[in-house]
């Protein structure tokens, strides 16, 4: 069997690896693509984010007593997924947890990624159930990352994020991957001019964020739209985007539900700000999907 799975519809192709459950391949009709292709400024290009979003101080989870070994962004990224539904449309890939996994998160789960083309769409759908007897506490993100620019030719500050409602003009920091204090965003209205230095202090985190849909667009010399992603959401919550600081080329967005502790903050797991709480027999489904 082979270690990858690709979706096509004629106006999209989705490429997913076992590995991590992680989107590597995303082109349109023109065959251009759009997702980041890995390198040394950062590895990876879609990475699934749990059972943590960001960091835990001193990459420590702490849970009855015990302090457990938690890096960034947790353990999923890093797993070997099962195939259980393939199509040339879809498939569903699943992680549960296993003597590993309990040694470094000591909960019952079962993580499903779901990925469906249809058209120039395609969505994933995330869904953690809690097959356990002990209340689930997690964070669940994703991370893909877009070319950028998105367009060859077209400059990297000719691109901007289009939300689909009014945000507030601040976002939090990072620190050292904690959660800093708010700062301001260069927004004009709704819209998010990009540049490098916008990420020069690292990732943009905006908590509770309005929108549920935004639009990456690289635009023409005369203000034409030359290529354009809409991207949209359903039971995240908080928001991120990132590039490597310094400067590269791609543009990460980012819906979450939870993000990196913050600053001063080192407590009980389940107590940690933002989580997600899955009661014995419960389970939470959380959507992304982009349109080329």
């Amino acid at each position: 069997m082979s270690d990858r799975i690709t979706l096509e519809t004629g106006e999209l192709s989705a490429t997913v690896a076992l590995a991590g459950a992680e989107l590597v391949g995303l082109t349109g009709a023109d065959g251009a693509e759009l997702l980041w292709q890995g390198g040394a400024e950062w590895p990876r290009r879609a990475p699934v984010l749990f059972p943590i979003v960001g960091r835990l101080a001193g990459d420590t989870l702490r849970h009855a007593g015990r302090s457990l070994r938690m890096t960034q962004h947790g353990f999923a990224r890093d797993s070997l997924f099962r195939l259980v539904e393939a199509t040339g449309t879809r498939a569903v890939l699943r992680l549960e947890d296993d003597e590993r996994t309990r040694a470094l998160f000591p909960f019952a789960f079962r993580l499903e990624l779901a990925f469906a083309a249809e058209g120039p769409t395609l969505a994933v759908t995330a869904t953690v159930t809690n097959p356990g007897t002990q209340v689930l506490p997690f964070g669940l993100g994703a991370h893909p990352g877009f070319r950028w620019p998105l367009v060859d030719g077209v400059p990297k500050h000719d691109h901007a994020i289009e939300f689909g409602a009014a945000e507030s003009g601040e976002a939090l920091s990072v620190r050292d991957g904690l959660l800093g204090p708010p700062r301001p965003i260069p927004l004009r209205g709704t819209v998010l001019p990009l540049s490098e230095a916008l990420f020069a202090d690292d990732a943009l985190v905006l908590p509770s964020v309005r929108s549920r849909s935004l639009r990456y667009v690289a635009r023409n010399a005369d203000g034409s739209t030359a290529r354009a992603l809409r991207f949209s959401w359903e039971g995240y919550r908080d928001l991120g985007l990132w590039s490597k600081p310094g400067g590269a080329s791609f543009l990460c967005v980012e819906p979450w539900y939870s993000m990196a502790s913050p600053e001063g903050w080192d407590g009980e797991f389940a107590d940690k700000p933002g989580l997600a709480h899955l009661a014995p027999g419960e389970h939470r489904a959380m959507t992304w999907r982009v349109t080329l």
